[in-house]
């Protein structure tokens, strides 16, 4: 951190500034216009602009455009499946110089441990790395999670400086009714910046929502759900992970009028998409493509953001602003050319120089074993609950089927596409073993398996071959973690996540490589999904409607409660 004199004097150019960025334009988001000249730069803040300066370092970016570091509001690293060291490596050269992300994940299978490892590691990384406090752990109680956290659990961990606020608070039915250990958070955090998760709430249950003063909403997929919860003064972040993506059917409502009260973020974004379409890069460039225009679409990837967020010190390219700063060829097609964290070129160097944070949660699969028999359905009734997947969303159907019983079990089904879907509680806890059936993966063969299972992240399989299931399930004990694809009693292709079962310890391009395998295995037992893994993982979530499984059983999330 330079001094406030230094700063005065390099801004002035009484003193050559520590670094000098020639040859760009900056442009301008307040204006829309495009501003020639040198940027100045002193320690870690820009102080002049528009002029001529000499500087200690000059970088030459003769015909680039100079925009705002981008700003990813809401997410999971865990998502991505690597640690934050990782993703700072993958995502930061590609923009991204801040990311407000929500360790709930982690959180869910370690508690406050894992709360802590994301705040250490947020002193490390190259990126500004902002921690929010998890709300919702678990995210309701019709789930069996690793760890639970009420309110005085999380004023043990406030006052990190990576903090902003409570992150997501999924439990909406919870503040609508007041329930007290949901209130009891809320007030820990009145006053302050709270975000929000409340997917086709309206009306009175809307305004009630918004009364508790949750000011953010990356839960909207329509334009007319994204208009009102605007109208009712919330942010809404436009969200394009790997499962859910709304960016094509929120870009209509992105304007230069509604800009500054929406952002962008991806919740959950696999190596594999970041690999082959980018990140905030890909959705700045989808929208311009929709329509948008640039000053619209580069607002919502910065300056709105950091609005929206309280960060004061960033989003705008100006003196006195953190010296977040991409430089792009054009604004179109937003390819990234160089980028600038704090002043500091995002380059190998810079990242090899960081410090690290020993990784935690390992051996933290510790489900029951399985047999074939434990994949088995009762039932005497034929009509039976079924999950119907939406792809592209996160949102599921509530379908109803004739499957006959035979022999005391409801048999998997493929040529209806009627499969078996369990999830098998990996705390330690119960040993809980849930099934149903799900619609929508196009299964012809084998099974898949996953720990990352949102938010308990206990097991979920999904096959039509018991005796693969069971192999899978076993399997994931075996490697601390994972996805896992088998096919007559053998693992096709797998990839271990030992960190808490979430994350690997390899480099996110080994991660890509291992995720491009998943993908051709799960294909060749007829899976038609595009991103299979993370849409089973989401068919887990009780707090997304309309149907779902956790390991105490079906879930009718309209209703908030286990199907008898």
């Amino acid at each position: 951190m330079a001094n406030l004199e230094q700063r005065i004097a390099q801004g002035r150019g009484d003193e050559p500034a520590d670094l000098v960025l020639r040859g760009a334009q900056v442009f301008d988001l307040v204006t829309g216009e495009m501003i020639p000249g040198d940027v100045a730069i002193c320690g870690d803040t820009i102080v002049g602009i528009g002029d001529t300066y000499d500087g200690r370092e000059v970088i030459d970016l003769t015909g680039l455009i100079l925009v705002p570091g981008f700003i990813d509001t809401h997410l999971h690293i865990e998502s991505s499946l690597v640690t934050p060291f990782e993703f700072d490596r993958c995502v930061t050269p590609r923009g991204v110089t801040t990311a407000i992300c929500d360790p709930h994940e982690i959180a869910n299978v370690l508690g406050l441990d894992g709360i802590r490892y994301f705040q250490a590691a947020s002193e490390q990384t190259l990126m500004d790395f902002r921690v929010q406090l998890s709300s919702c752990v678990p995210s309701t109680h019709m789930e069996t999670s690793g760890a639970e956290i009420d309110a005085e659990d999380l004023r043990a961990v406030m006052g990190h400086p990576s903090g902003i606020g409570l992150a997501e608070v999924m439990n909406f039915p919870g503040v609508i009714h007041r329930d007290p250990g949901m209130m009891a958070k809320l007030r820990l955090f009145e006053g302050g910046h709270i975000d929000g998760h409340c997917p086709q709430l309206t009306g009175r249950d809307l305004n009630a929502y918004c009364a508790a003063g949750i000011r953010t909403e990356h839960e909207a997929t329509t334009v007319e759900e994204a208009r009102e919860k605007l109208q009712r003064g919330m942010r809404v972040l436009i969200r394009e992970g790997s499962v859910s993506k709304d960016l094509h059917a929120l870009a209509p409502l992105l304007s230069e009028i509604t800009a500054p009260y929406m952002c962008l973020c991806t919740d959950d974004r696999n190596p594999l998409d970041i690999a082959e379409e980018g990140h905030l890069d890909h959705m700045i460039r989808v929208l311009i493509a929709e329509g948008a225009s640039p000053l619209a679409a580069y607002r919502a990837a910065s300056l709105s953001g950091a609005e929206a967020f309280g960060l004061r010190d960033r989003g705008l390219i100006a003196p006195g602003r953190r010296a977040d700063i991409v430089a792009v060829g054009s604004l179109a097609a937003c390819d990234v050319r160089r980028v600038f964290c704090a002043g500091r070129l995002a380059d190998a160097a810079a990242f090899a120089a960081r410090g690290t944070v020993p990784p935690i949660g390992r051996c933290s699969v510790r489900a029951p074993a399985v047999s074939p028999q434990d994949f088995r359905h009762a039932g005497n009734r034929a009509e039976t609950d079924v999950i119907g997947i939406l792809e592209g969303k996160i949102l599921t159907a509530h379908l109803r089927e004739r499957i006959e019983p035979v022999e005391g079990d409801k048999h998997p089904d493929p040529t209806r596409d009627l499969v078996r879907i369990a999830v098998i509680e990996r705390h330690g806890k119960n040993g809980n073993i849930a099934t149903g059936f799900v619609r929508g993966f196009g299964l012809k063969s084998g099974a898949i398996a996953s720990t990352v299972c949102h938010d308990h992240h206990n097991i979920a399989c999904v096959g039509v071959d018991y005796a693969d299931m069971a192999l899978a399930a076993t399997r994931l004990g075996e490697i601390e973690g994972g996805f896992v694809v088998v096919q007559g009693g053998q693992v096709l292709a797998e990839l271990p996540l030992p960190l808490a079962g979430l994350m690997s310890l390899e480099p996110f391009e080994e991660v890509h490589h291992r995720l491009v395998d998943l993908r051709a295995a799960a294909r060749s037992l007829g899976v038609t999904l595009q991103e299979p893994f993370l849409q089973l993982a989401f068919l887990a979530l009780p707090v997304i409607p309309a149907l779902k499984i956790t390991d105490r059983g079906m879930v009718d999330v309209n209703r908030f409660e286990i199907l008898g």
